[in-house]
Parts: C-alpha cells; sequence; structure tokens
C-alpha cells in the first residue's frame, strides 16, 4: 500500500468498511455516515486522515460496521483507489457486468 505521508497533489484518503450486517463494502463519507458507494467517500488529506480514522474505528461497532482502514485514491468523480485490490473493492468484480456495483446501461428495445 502507498504510504499516506507520500500523497501526491490528485491524491486523497478514504476510509472504507465492511458493513457487518451484510459484509457489503462500505466508505466514509459526511458526517462520519457508511455509504455504499465510492462516490459518497469523502477525501481526506494525510493529516485529517488519522483523526478521522481513529473516530471511525471507535465508532465501528455502534454503526454497524468492522475493519476500518485507510485507503489511498486519487481524486474525482467518483474518487479512484490506487490499489488494484480496493479498486474491485470500490467498482465491484472485474468477472462480468452484471455483478459490477455500477449501474449499467439499459438495454434498448
Amino acid at each position: 500500500m502507498k504510504r499516506l505521508s507520500h500523497l501526491s497533489p490528485d491524491e486523497c484518503v478514504l476510509l472504507t468498511a465492511a458493513r457487518l450486517l451484510d459484509g457489503r463494502i462500505v466508505w466514509r463519507g459526511q458526517d462520519g455516515r457508511w455509504f455504499d458507494r465510492v462516490a459518497q467517500a469523502t477525501c481526506l488529506t494525510a493529516e485529517e486522515s488519522a483523526a478521522a480514522l481513529e473516530e471511525a474505528t471507535a465508532q465501528a461497532a455502534r454503526q454497524g460496521v468492522m475493519g476500518v482502514y485507510p485507503v489511498v485514491a486519487r481524486k474525482g468523480a467518483p474518487p479512484q483507489p490506487v490499489s488494484m485490490k480496493e479498486h474491485i473493492r470500490a467498482f465491484g468484480p472485474t468477472v462480468h457486468p452484471e455483478f459490477s456495483y455500477a449501474p449499467q446501461p439499459e438495454a434498448s428495445s
């Protein structure tokens, strides 16, 4: 994993975890809430991420998540995780578009 202290200007830190109810990957967004979509994740600086990680870890069980950790991502809409593992976690399996988390275009009739 890329070191948080070596972020480039176009990178940020996202917080991710697994939801206890169903094991779904979630991303920490506004007001410390957890969302299914990486597009709703809050981009943090390396400095902001330390405090946010500590807070999220302390509240994890109450918020129904586990395994909170930071992920380096390229800024954008949506942010793009740098590592392949985190990219797959964010955007879904690589086996078939039907199983992707991203909405698929409707087929024309």
